[in-house]
């Protein structure tokens, strides 16, 4: 991570949080970027398209966020903002995925600490 700028703590940090979803992400490409094309121009137009593009966003960068935040959330409580810093991700982006995880009843808000927390 030197030639990126990222420190020791912080690439270990996401590289456990990709090794965590590896099976969820082998899934995805055997199910959904899995394509057969009949040329090279047609692979090339589909690994170029927006559809492309919002289906790995919903799928793969948002399973990474969410197994991002909750390894965070396994050493202690934190907020919105201390979550969306740490991730270099917006605070609505962090508010996003902490929804969706509370519905699922992974995280919890601790309403006497102001914070999030595993449930």
């Amino acid at each position: 991570g030197a030639g990126e700028g990222i420190d020791g703590k912080t690439l270990k940090f996401r590289l456990e949080s990709v090794r965590k979803i590896l099976p969820y992400i082998k899934l995805v490409e055997r199910e959904k970027l899995r394509v057969r094309f009949p040329d090279k121009e047609k692979y090339e137009e589909f690994f170029a398209s927006d559809e492309l593009e919002t289906l790995f966003n919903e799928t793969i960068v948002a399973k990474l966020a969410l197994s991002q935040i909750t390894a965070l959330l396994e050493e202690g409580p934190r907020s919105t903002g201390e979550i969306a810093e740490f991730l270099g991700l917006s605070a609505s982006q962090v508010s996003k995925h902490l929804n969706e995880s509370s519905r699922y009843r992974l995280v919890k808000f601790d309403e006497d600490l102001k914070r999030y927390a595993l449930a």
